[in-house]
This record gives C-alpha cells, sequence and structure tokens, in this order.
C-alpha cells in the first residue's frame, strides 16, 4: 500500500499543477484579476474558438482525474490496514 500511497501523492501533485497551468492559461473574461495583471490590454489577442473549447475540455479533463486522485487516495488511506 506504500508504493500506491506514493504513487497517488506523486500524481495529485503533478495533475495540481497541470491544474493550475491549465486555468492560468485561459484568457481572462474581464473585471477581474486578469485586467490587474494586463489582461485586459490583450483582448483583441486572444485564442480562436477551437482553441479555446480544446483547452476547456483540458481543464475539465484534468479536473476531473485530479477528483478521482483524490477520492483515490481518501480510500487507499481509509482502508490501509496498516494505520
Amino acid at each position: 500500500m506504500d508504493v500506491l500511497r506514493v504513487v497517488l501523492l506523486v500524481l495529485l501533485g503533478i495533475t495540481g499543477l497541470f491544474q493550475v497551468l491549465l486555468v492560468l492559461l485561459h484568457k481572462g473574461k474581464g473585471g477581474g484579476l486578469s485586467d490587474m495583471f494586463g489582461g485586459g490590454m490583450s483582448a483583441s489577442v486572444g485564442s480562436s474558438g477551437v482553441a479555446e473549447r480544446n483547452l476547456n475540455r483540458l481543464t475539465i479533463g484534468m479536473a476531473l482525474l485530479w477528483a478521482a486522485v483524490v477520492i483515490l487516495l481518501g480510500l487507499v488511506e481509509r482502508f490501509d490496514p496498516s494505520t
């Protein structure tokens, strides 16, 4: 169970960092923190519709994978006989 726990923890860290990167790649919708850091100036340089949809799909898929890893890690922790 220790090897599985370590693999899940590493996978959790990687998916979490990748999720943050994907969220930061999204185009700002205006009025929030994205405008404060210069997102409002590049409104005309936004990505195309297809690229934005693919980024949305990838972000949702990564979030689902992250949630699955969290649930699996919780189950491993709960049913581990050594704890």
